[in-house]
């Protein structure tokens, strides 16, 4: 088999219990490394919340897919940019003039939330980036300034209230909006566009031109990891991972906080 290029999510998948890189993580991306083998983050996250686990990981220089796929960079240099327009932006912010539940909106590297709130301390705490707060009205002005879309919408709130959300979003945008649920808790909202697999042909096409889906290994956990593993030559799950994701996997290696992906790096490459 020839591995020689690998992606991985990090949420659920890659982290420890500390959300940090384990030792033993640390020691098998080196071993690779060293035999020219790249290791891809690839995340629903933004830049700064991946660039602190690259150093951990000493991949700096790493290409990384941010956004599930909406935002590749090369070199902190974009390379593919997918954002939701403006229009559908209004109709999301629309949905909260009684601000009923919380929104994080996303462009490339900057955050931007109405307050510090619980949700936004808790997205601080996860991801070691610290959000800029604006009113989402006057990010919306600005960026409508600027020809701006999101490349990513967080809604959080109670069950009750994301559920209408959801629907709303549903039927009104069923062709532009891919709509995430990870957590009753959570909606993250994405281009329909774009998703992991996307993002690795993109990379692919540009900067490994000499690999194809045939050459890469890929680890992941939830339901936007699916299509990814599917794709790859060998597809990964950690034993955490959804039902859905376990049934389709090639292999399935130890739990995220049990080293799984350092285990399967050292199994498979």
């Amino acid at each position: 088999m020839s591995l020689k290029i690998a992606f991985t999510d990090i949420d659920g998948t890659l982290l420890s219990k500390e959300r940090i890189p384990s030792e033993a993580l640390k020691t098998e991306v080196a071993r690779i490394s060293r035999n020219d083998i790249p290791f891809v983050l690839i995340s629903s996250r933004m830049p700064s919340a991946m660039y602190h686990i690259q150093e951990d990981l000493n991949i700096k220089n790493t290409p990384i897919i941010c956004y599930n796929g909406g935002l590749v960079l090369v070199n902190k240099e974009s390379i593919h940019s997918t954002e939701i327009e403006h229009s559908i932006l209004e109709v999301i912010a629309d949905l909260n003039t009684e601000k009923k539940f919380h929104i994080s909106l996303y462009n490339n590297d900057d955050w931007y939330v109405e307050g510090m709130d619980f949700w936004a301390k808790r997205e601080e705490n996860n991801t070691k980036v610290t959000p800029t707060i604006k009113p989402i009205e006057e990010v919306l002005t600005d960026w409508k300034t600027t020809n701006k879309g999101a490349h990513k919408v967080m809604c959080m709130g109670d069950k009750e209230e994301l559920d209408i959300v959801m629907e709303s979003l549903s039927l009104a945008f069923p062709d532009e909006l891919h709509l995430y649920r990870s957590k009753d808790t959570y909606i993250e909202i994405a281009s329909k566009e774009i998703s992991k697999l996307t993002g690795i042909s993109t990379l692919l096409k540009n900067s490994y031109s000499d690999f194809s889906l045939e050459n890469c290994i890929a680890f992941g956990d939830n339901y936007n990891d699916i299509e990814m593993l599917n794709a790859v030559k060998m597809g990964v799950a950690v034993e955490n991972a959804k039902e859905e994701v376990l049934a389709i996997a090639d292999d399935v290696t130890d739990t995220n906080h049990n080293d799984g992906v350092a285990k399967a790096i050292a199994k498979h490459l």
